[in-house]
């Protein structure tokens, strides 16, 4: 799959992933209109490529270049402490062909050769076992369990040294 920044004129393809009941079922938002979630989330994500808040990237199917998903590396706030965390989404016809767990392993390694962070997290729904098994495929740890933006949410994390214990402590 290829990666690539999402652009404005991606609305489009994007919004097709929200007006898809199968991709929102665990996660509950305060806006229930699909149309204008699509609109708030999509606005969200350029609005952290302008202000350096991580980014999502859009997945496209190398042979195909079909719109897989997307995935990328976000600060978020979880219970006060800021994180960079690995996200990853994919459209329901691409779900079960390991893509999710390629993508999120691609910004897992991305952000620790890069020594963005020496830690990493996935914020993923309670009740979302797919998520949680992509997760813990990619080496990741239920670190907790918590509530974010009034989801009850598990928080899997990776350190650096349980990927590469040669990895220089001194990242952030």
């Amino acid at each position: 799959m290829l990666f690539r920044k999402l652009q404005p004129e991606d609305f489009t393809e994007c919004r097709k992933f929200f007006l898809d009941t199968r991709t929102n079922r665990y996660w509950k938002s305060v806006i229930t209109d699909p149309e204008e979630l699509a609109r708030e989330w999509f606005a969200k994500q350029l609005w952290r490529y302008e202000h350096n808040r991580g980014g999502t990237n859009l997945l496209i199917h190398r042979e195909s270049k079909k719109l897989i998903g997307w995935s990328g590396l976000l600060l978020q706030q979880v219970d006060g402490q800021e994180e960079l965390e690995v996200a990853y989404s994919l459209f329901p016809e691409f779900w079960g062909q390991r893509l999710a767990t390629e993508a999120a392993r691609t910004c897992i390694d991305f952000a620790f050769e890069n020594k963005l962070s020496s830690s990493l997290i996935s914020i993923i729904h309670i009740h979302n076992q797919e998520s949680m098994r992509v997760a813990v495929k990619n080496g990741m740890k239920l670190s907790a369990t918590t509530v974010y933006a009034d989801n009850p949410v598990n928080i899997f994390r990776i350190n650096i040294m349980d990927t590469r214990p040669e990895a220089d402590e001194s990242i952030r």
